[in-house]
């Protein structure tokens, strides 16, 4: 069946009764009541891993399902805003269309962006001139995130400003560079030393995914997906055999695991 996407109204009113929702719950319901913004960190974060999931995955009614449990953080935090006087749903809703708008000069003003590259450079300039903007190229990218993401986001904000590859098969260079220097470190066996060299090596192995339009985080996830589903079939048919894995010679785990690629797995 054809999805029929629903009017503005009937979106609106939608909202709307989230919003009464929360109030309610801020109200009547013990545990709604007691929570703050500290509390509920954890569990937006834990969310947000769920939406990403379900967007790997491609499960379009598991996106919808999380995006609904991430929405509800939203206004949860609002709510809590407009609880503590400091600001509230309006506000949230306000300050992000100003910063759309201000952002989108090529939309909404006289400034020509005609490809996706301009458009980032500008968005990144601009974050700078706000008021309350980023104080430099890299004070925007937030310090929790994990660092697989963190590089690909640092790298790509330096990038923004023109520090880059002049041509992106340059990149191979600094990984081979990178490459001897860890096997060096490694033949020293100074832990520390090693461990400064092997994130230099991943450093630049996601530089070639960005340069190569290749997101690191997609390309490993979908890495650790397939190696799941392989070693699954391996377990899988070691125990129809009888057999435990502990006790099974590599060379034999190596024959189902071919089987599980020549199955497409």
């Amino acid at each position: 069946m054809k999805y029929i996407e629903h009017s503005r109204e009937e979106q609106l009113a939608a909202f709307d009764r989230l919003l009464t929702i929360m109030t309610e719950l801020r109200e009547k319901c013990p545990w709604d009541r007691k929570q703050t913004f500290e509390s509920l960190r954890c569990n937006t974060i834990e969310e947000v891993y769920e939406l990403a999931d379900a967007i790997a995955k491609t499960d379009n009614m598991g996106i919808k399902k999380e995006l609904g449990d991430v929405l509800l953080h939203v206004v949860f935090y609002a709510r809590i805003g407009s609880e503590e006087g400091s600001f509230d749903i309006k506000d949230v809703c306000d300050a992000l269309c100003d910063k759309l708008i201000y952002r989108h000069p090529h939309i909404y003003g006289e400034v020509k962006a005609d490809d996706s590259k301009t458009v980032i450079e500008n968005w990144e300039q601009l974050k700078l001139k706000e008021k309350d903007g980023n104080t430099s190229v890299l004070s925007g990218v937030p310090q929790a995130l994990p660092a697989l993401i963190k590089a690909h986001r640092i790298q790509d904000k330096a990038r923004s400003v023109g520090f880059d590859w002049e041509e992106r098969n340059q990149v191979w260079d600094k990984v081979l560079e990178e490459l001897r220097e860890f096997q060096d470190e490694i033949e020293h066996m100074d832990q520390d030393k090693m461990e400064a060299e092997y994130g230099d090596l991943l450093f630049s192995i996601i530089n070639v995914g960005r340069l190569y339009n290749i997101n690191p985080e997609n390309a490993l996830e979908r890495t650790n997906a397939k190696f799941i589903r392989r070693f699954n079939y391996l377990e899988d048919k070691t125990i129809k055999q009888g057999k435990d894995l502990r006790q099974m010679s590599l060379e034999d785990m190596d024959a189902f695991w071919n089987e599980a690629k020549a199955k497409g797995l």
